[in-house]
């Protein structure tokens, strides 16, 4: 993308200022960053203090995934900075730091009619939609595309107004200055950032910015074990003091708290709540009812929670999520339903009607499972409302919350909270309604805090999903044809519905109910060299909500793929590494990834009981290739190892890249070995951590990973190995076992 004056002005303004931002129409933004005393700001991204301290915005929530290091780090390779001297403001939801690149990806989700006039981020309809609506949401792995370019243009253009102030003082062309380490040098003097800034902005910064020749880059090879880092997160000291501020952690005077117990999913509302119950127990203040949910709030979160219990909260529900009812209509759709073919390429006589080889695979709701539940912190004043909340969509969650206490959006206040690990559970922002509605009837502050029962009672989990995998193949065993025919329910398009459109979660299922959804079946194109592929989505209506999930649809799309060129290979007598060497012609990236692997991982071709299982993934860019390694012992079978070799284009942060597909990795083992719950009633059957099977200290493997050296554009390394680890460790185990393992969760208490 071209970085012209359209895309970057500077405010250059001292206490204030505007930055003036170019999309059909010239129109006026304040400036999201405001700078404080003896502070000047450089565009919506910069502040500089006169003590030297960098400021610069990061619009998107830390959630573990190393935002607050990845921008500033690029702010300051651009700018010149001291990374010492580099500090993180997390800013409110602005006009200016819109994210274009999600909001174009998501053009189905909120322009549902002609989507293609908005599937571009430089389309004017979506830069315009995007500002519009203040959309900086957190999600799919889009900040460095989508912030990377405006933030870099604007340390660029603030380094050349440094480099202009200081040339002013030494007579001298700003051209022939040069800028390093946080100061301004010419010959033999230099001025440092702090005593040039408040002249800086006073000067016109040259149109285009000067970048520096090469973006941000990385080399891996230059972080051999034990290396020092060059730009060490910025969030890491403070976590590890405990001095980060988690919503959790916000203290206000006069502050109550909150416990909640919400209704059973689907059409459902409380019916009786023993009050009585609470009477005489110190600090309790009162129960608040509502439809959906009934809360207490006291001095302290225990006393407001044992008053909960004591109460005895019931529901009257109509149409709640069954497991029975889910696994019914996945089958019934798979068998019977009409499909929508969203993707269609080459000869499609070759893949119509009973193919040879057809196998069915299945992948259970699985739930998020955040170490962190769901808080906020609420006070409503004299007309405004302030939230301090954790959000992935704060300007969303802001509309939402000033709807519900009937005031204006524009008399909310956000403060935006990191996150303990989100993975897209909260892209919801229930907990931010709740917490304004008990700001107001109770009349002062309050902190909602939800138990982990609640966090799994109301959560809404990844859906479910079954494929029938169908294949041709010719005279060597290579598949000539491929056809996947997927039943899931519209899943984007219900989210859609909920997060844009404010519908209730039953409401949503019902406006989407029968629509083709391509989200729902991202990553099922296989990534092969195959002359004729179709994939189909048959639509299933289930009473069950569903939600956004780390790795998404690729979570479900990859195991079935993978899985079944597994199976092909096996019945072809091919070994599984060569046989998808053979089909990656046009894909030399993902090939070297394989061939890669195979090395790391002392890939023994796969043979019966070797014990090893290997597949590969292409996602937003990015390519995958990962070996589980396997072994029965007297406890039964155990993934002693996972290997991975990842090609995600230019590396900003090698050591962000590497806990981003190693923390993939180990998300995708729980959700290959536990993660998920049936329900009953709307009701999870489970409820604690404990049961859900996720893999403790002891039970994670060895990981080790690789990445190869590129220059093709950075592509999100967070979802790439959540995606890849089922199908390899599904794999695994047949070598091990000779077991053909077709439904997620696998059966954890085998591993």
């Amino acid at each position: 993308m071209a970085i012209t004056r359209r895309g970057i002005l500077i405010g250059a303004l001292a206490g204030g200022g505007l930055a003036i931002g170019y999309l059909l129409r010239p129109r006026h933004f304040p400036l999201p960053l405001s700078p404080g005393r003896d502070e000047y700001a450089f565009d919506a991204w910069i502040k500089i203090a006169a003590d030297g301290v960098i400021s610069v915005a990061v619009p998107q929530v830390e959630m573990g995934q190393g935002v607050t290091t990845l921008l500033p780090q690029i702010v300051a390779y651009e700018l010149g900075a001291d990374w010492r001297q580099v500090a993180v403001e997390p800013v409110p939801p602005s006009e200016l730091h819109a994210n274009p690149v999600l909001a174009a990806r998501w053009a189905p989700l909120w322009m549902p009619v002609f989507p293609g006039l908005a599937d571009e981020p430089d389309s004017a309809i979506t830069r315009r939609w995007a500002r519009d609506s203040r959309f900086n949401v957190t999600a799919d792995g889009s900040a460095l595309a989508a912030y990377e370019a405006p933030s870099r243009a604007a340390a660029a253009s603030a380094r050349a107004l440094l480099m202009q102030a200081a040339a002013a003082r030494w007579s001298v062309a700003w051209e022939e200055c040069q800028v390093s380490g946080g100061f301004v040098t010419h010959e033999d003097k230099r001025l440092a950032f702090g005593a040039l800034a408040s002249e800086a902005v006073t000067f016109t910064p040259p149109d285009p910015p000067p970048l520096r020749p090469n973006p941000p880059a990385e080399s891996p090879g230059d972080f051999p074990p034990g290396a020092r880092l060059t730009y060490p997160r910025l969030d890491l000291p403070s976590k590890v003091d405990g001095s980060w501020t988690f919503a959790s952690d916000v203290r206000l005077p006069g502050m109550v708290h909150a416990s909640i117990r919400h209704a059973p999913l689907g059409s459902a509302r409380v019916t009786q709540v023993d009050e009585d119950a609470a009477i005489g127990m110190r600090g309790f203040l009162r129960f608040v009812r509502h439809d959906g949910w009934v809360a207490a709030a006291a001095r302290d979160w225990w006393t407001a929670d044992t008053a909960l219990t004591r109460a005895k909260p019931r529901y009257r529900v109509a149409g709640g999520a069954d497991s029975m009812q889910i696994d019914t209509a996945l089958d019934e759709a798979l068998r019977l339903g009409a499909a929508e073919r969203i993707h269609a390429s080459g000869d499609m006589d070759a893949v119509t009607g009973g193919l040879p080889l057809q196998l069915r695979y299945e992948v259970a709701p699985a739930v998020h499972c955040t170490v962190e539940t769901a808080s906020a912190t609420a006070r409503l004043e004299n007309g405004k409302l302030e939230l301090w909340i954790g959000t992935q969509a704060p300007e969303l969650a802001r509309a939402a919350a000033a709807r519900a206490v009937g005031i204006e959006a524009s008399e909310v206040v956000i403060y935006p909270m990191p996150i303990g690990g989100s993975f897209d559970r909260r892209l919801e922002f229930g907990h931010a309604v709740e917490a304004a509605i008990l700001a107001r009837e109770l009349g002062q502050p309050v902190q909602l805090t939800w138990s982990r029962q609640q966090e799994q009672v109301a959560g809404l989990p990844r859906a479910p999903a079954a494929a029938i995998m169908a294949a041709r193949t010719d005279s060597e065993g290579g598949v000539a044809g491929w056809r996947a025919r997927i039943a899931v329910p519209p899943t984007a398009r219900e989210f859609g519905r909920r997060f844009f459109g404010g519908e209730t979660p039953q409401d949503a299922i019902a406006s989407v109910d029968g629509e083709a959804d391509a989200l729902a079946l991202e990553g099922a194109v296989p990534p092969y060299g195959i002359p004729s592929v179709a994939i189909d989505h048959v639509p299933a209506r289930i009473d069950l909500p569903t939600a956004r999930m780390r790795g998404n649809s690729h979570g479900y799309t990859a195991f079935f793929t993978e899985s079944f060129v597994d199976e092909l290979a096996h019945r072809a007598g091919r070994e599984p590494l060569s046989y998808r060497m053979a089909m990656l012609g046009k894909d030399p990236r993902l090939a070297e990834c394989l061939q890669r692997v195979a090395t790391l991982s002392e890939w023994g071709g796969g043979s019966d009981n070797s014990g090893q299982g290997i597949a590969c993934h292409v996602m937003r860019g990015g390519r995958i290739a990962v070996v589980a390694s396997a072994r029965r012992d007297e406890s039964g079978v155990r993934v002693e190892k996972l290997s991975a070799v990842a090609d995600i284009g230019r590396i900003v942060n090698f050591d962000i890249a590497r806990q981003q597909i190693e923390g993939g990795l180990i998300f995708g083992l729980g959700l290959t070995v536990g993660c998920s719950t049936r329900y009953s009633g709307g009701r999870p059957d489970t409820v604690r951590l404990a049961e859900l099977g996720l893999p403790l200290l002891a039970d994670s493997p060895g990981i080790e990973v690789e990445f190869v050296e590129s220059d093709a554009d950075p592509a999100d390394p967070g979802e790439l190995g959540v995606a890849a680890v089922s199908p390899a460790i599904a794999n695994a185990l047949f070598s091990a076992t000779g077991y053909r393992f077709r439904r997620l969760p696998l059966f954890a208490e085998e591993l």
